[in-house]
Order: C-alpha cells, then sequence, then structure tokens
C-alpha cells in the first residue's frame, strides 16, 4: 500500500470512528420538567450543564399541569426529571408507579422533613425545599380601596373583598392544592368547604400557576393573593407594595420535591442532575433568581429574607394521606362539583 493510500486509510478509520462516538457523545443529554418559577428553572439547567457538559432540554410547568403531563406519558416517558413544585402530586406520582426510586448519597444530609418525604414514597422523590402558605396584599391598593387588611383566613370571606381576591386553581397549581387541603384540615371538611363556597364569592380569577395572584397583586391587578410567603418575599425585594400575612389559624406548607419518571429515557443524567441538585451549595444559588423557599440540605443556609419556618404557626400537615392518589382526586372532585362550578 502507497504512503498516500495509507493515509487514506488511516483518515477513513478515524472518520467511521469518530462516527461511531458520535451518538455516546448525544446521549449525555437531559429532559427537564420544572415546576417553580422560570428564573430559577433557567438558572439550575445554566449551572447544571456548566458543572457536567450535559445538554438539558427543560420545560416549565405548574405541579399538577406536569404531574397530568407525566401521568399521560406513563407509556411513552419522555422526561427524565421532575424537579420542584409542591411534594403532594410527587407523593400521588410515586404512589402511581410513574416515578422510580434512587437515594443520593446526599440523603444523609438532608434535613429530616426532606428525609421523611422520601420515605414516605418509598425514595421514589426527595424533599429540595420548604416553603409556607399565607396572604399577601397590596397595601396600597387596599387603603385606596379603603378594605382591611386580613390577618386570617376567616376574613377573607367577608363580602368586603368580593371580586379583590386572587388564587389558583386546585387541578393545575399545586400551591392551590395545598391552600385546599390545609383548609380542609384547619376548619374540617364541612366548614372547609363553606369556607371555600364563601371564598368563592369574593375570588376574581383563578390561575393556572399558583404564583401568579401575588404577581397580579404586585401589578395592582388585584388587592389579595393566596399563595406561598416565599413567592411574596420575591415580590417584597423587587419593591412592590406587598405585605405578607401568616394567618392566624395557622397555616399548612410545601415540601418541594424532585422525582425521577420511571421509564426515564437519560438515566445516568438524571441521577447526575438529583445528586446536583441536592448539593447545599446548588441549593444556595436559589437567591440569585430571587425564590426564597428553604433548602433541605442541612449544610445549605436558606437566603436573606426567606420566611422563618420555626417563627409560625404551622399545622401538622398530612402529606401522606393528601398526597395520596385516591385523596387528591376525591378532594379535587368536590372542589370541582361544589366550588369551581358556583357562579361568581
Amino acid at each position: 500500500m502507497t504512503s498516500r493510500a495509507s493515509r487514506f486509510a488511516v483518515a477513513t478509520i478515524a472518520v467511521a470512528l469518530a462516527a461511531m462516538a458520535a451518538p455516546a457523545q448525544a446521549a449525555e443529554r437531559l429532559t427537564l420538567y420544572c415546576s417553580p418559577q422560570i428564573e430559577w428553572c433557567q438558572l439550575m439547567v445554566e449551572a447544571f450543564t456548566k458543572e457536567t457538559g450535559i445538554e438539558v432540554a427543560m420545560t416549565r410547568k405548574s405541579s399538577g399541569e406536569t404531574f397530568a403531563q407525566i401521568k399521560a406519558e406513563a407509556s411513552n416517558p419522555k422526561g427524565d426529571v421532575w424537579w420542584g413544585g409542591t411534594g403532594d402530586p410527587h407523593l400521588q406520582a410515586a404512589e402511581e408507579g410513574l416515578t422510580q426510586e434512587y437515594k443520593s448519597p446526599a440523603f444523609p444530609d438532608l434535613l429530616p422533613w426532606a428525609q421523611s418525604q422520601a420515605m414516605a414514597a418509598d425514595t421514589k422523590t426527595v424533599g429540595i425545599y420548604a416553603g409556607a402558605l399565607g396572604i399577601g396584599y397590596n397595601e396600597e391598593l387596599l387603603k385606596e380601596k379603603n378594605l382591611p387588611a386580613p390577618k386570617c383566613w376567616a376574613d377573607l370571606t367577608d363580602p368586603a373583598y368580593k371580586g379583590e381576591v386572587q388564587i389558583a386553581n386546585p387541578n393545575s397549581s399545586g400551591t392551590a392544592y395545598t391552600t385546599l387541603a390545609t383548609i380542609v384540615q384547619i376548619f374540617g371538611e364541612d366548614k372547609g368547604f363553606e369556607w371555600l363556597k364563601g371564598l368563592h364569592k369574593n375570588v376574581n380569577q383563578y390561575t393556572k400557576s399558583g404564583s401568579a395572584p401575588i404577581k397580579a397583586a404586585a401589578r395592582g391587578e388585584t388587592a389579595v393573593a393566596i399563595t406561598f410567603m416565599h413567592d411574596m418575599v420575591t415580590q417584597v425585594v423587587s419593591g412592590f407594595p406587598i405585605k405578607i400575612v401568616a394567618p392566624c389559624e395557622g397555616t399548612g406548607y410545601e415540601i418541594g420535591s424532585m422525582s425521577i419518571i420511571k421509564g426515564a429515557r437519560n438515566l445516568e443524567s438524571a441521577k447526575k442532575f438529583y445528586d446536583f441538585a441536592l448539593n447545599p451549595n446548588i441549593q444556595m444559588l436559589a437567591a440569585q433568581a430571587k425564590a426564597y423557599q428553604v433548602p433541605s440540605n442541612s449544610n445549605a443556609s436558606p437566603p436573606p429574607g426567606a420566611p422563618n419556618l420555626d417563627e409560625l404557626k404551622l399545622i401538622e400537615y398530612d402529606f401522606k394521606k393528601y398526597g395520596s392518589s385516591a385523596e387528591r382526586s376525591r378532594l379535587l372532585k368536590k372542589w370541582d362539583d361544589e366550588v369551581g362550578s358556583l357562579p361568581q
């Protein structure tokens, strides 16, 4: 073989080997379903890709919408990891076999509530942050309309607030479902649904996303919003006239969770993201996205301004019961039948 032919043969083999290697490189990717605010989702994607080189395709939807999508795709899963959003639908997904077991090496460093969330689902999910529900109001708008400042859940059924309250729809929003479950646990189911009917008379809009009501309050589009306190802090630090209320009766809270989707096409990348998201340094990036949840890793410090859960009157929220498929489906149907169907 001539020298030229030899060089040509070597080059041909090199091209062939490169072509064979390409699929392996292309496999380093991740499809992420993300439920917190878009800014935090984007920050996580950028940080993960920078650290690992793994390409991420991210979709941001609320907790309820993401759960519905994962369920619809169960026979042909398209997502790898579901990161964030309230824990109840994550628990339901685990119960229905839509997610799979994984225990990160970071597990021993997690706070008890985060570990408990994992144990309740046989490690098919894990707690990544916590946050309490509250009432937020636009102080300037309340003064302008001569409305009293709410202090308790019971206050929000006052006819004075007619058309002044905004909350998400519990079918699409994990925040609103947590509110529904909280009210039932505080008042009992019968009185709780009477409260929900009374609130309905004052609601101007049921949004898809749980954080949308407080953003609307910040813009002056509604006087009062029901959402998580950390979403209210985001508006406060942005300079909007939002006041945060911890309801006098007590309040429920979420354990934001993370799950690997059963049948994930990029399982190894999913595990890498799972471990990455539990890293205390990564959890502390939240403040850069103006996210003020309490992180789950005991070595991570909460962002400045985050609500102090130890100072709040938190109820003993029954995550196992209200995260179960049967109870969640039953309560949502009852809400649709008895509250959502009522005229406004």
